[in-house]
């Protein structure tokens, strides 16, 4: 993988966080597969490269497929929501990057709760309530807050409103990754076709 590639990977593992949010947040479904690759992402501190976070390509291949549809040439109105999420996700991630005790909190944190990522498929509601836990105590006490729209029903139920918020941890986790990979907003703005066309051949892959 070139370094761009590798950007990308980690960029669409921030728009997956967002898309998924985006989908909770309407209909309260989210697909497994790339929600626990996603959750997962969160306890790869020592991964080999950067499709390892994410359990290969196949894990963050509809953060791919968001990427190719938000930054082609007529960006899909559908995304609307989840590509405000993308940016709000860079954004905050920031902040977080300019608060080093906040950063050591949630690494002493995810490393605490990570022996119980080992067993994600018994306690994935324990797990995400505890991610969440991590989130609400941390990043959500920055000035800047992302705020999630949808449907009322979901958004009020703690299982979703838990989800929501790991998956938002997830994202920053990305986007932290994606900065240290050298992304910069400017040039995600500036490279957004050469952004969708990598995250498109990326996608059709099949590496793990």
């Amino acid at each position: 993988m070139s370094r761009f590639e590798d950007q990308v990977i980690a960029l669409a593992g921030v728009a997956q966080s967002a898309r998924l949010v985006d989908r909770i947040a309407v209909n309260g479904q989210s697909p497994e597969l790339f929600m626990n690759a996603s959750i997962q992402s969160l306890f790869e501190f020592d991964a080999s490269n950067t499709a390892e976070i994410f359990q290969g390509l196949g894990g963050v291949r509809l953060g791919l497929q968001t990427l190719e549809a938000a930054m082609g040439k007529s960006s899909a109105p559908e995304l609307s929501n989840t590509l405000r999420y993308v940016f709000g996700i860079l954004h905050l991630e920031r902040k977080f990057n300019a608060d080093a005790k906040m950063q050591a909190t949630v690494r002493a944190r995810l490393e605490h709760t990570a022996f119980k990522a080992e067993h994600f498929s018994d306690n994935s509601k324990s797990l995400v309530h505890n991610l969440a836990g991590i989130y609400q105590d941390t990043l959500s006490q920055l000035s800047f807050r992302i705020k999630v729209t949808g449907n009322s029903e979901f958004l009020g139920q703690e299982h979703y409103a838990d989800q929501i918020r790991a998956l938002l941890l997830a994202g920053i986790r990305a986007a932290f990754l994606w900065r240290q990979l050298g992304g910069t907003r400017w040039r995600l703005l500036l490279q957004r076709s050469k952004v969708a066309a990598t995250a498109k051949t990326l996608s059709h892959l099949q590496t793990h």
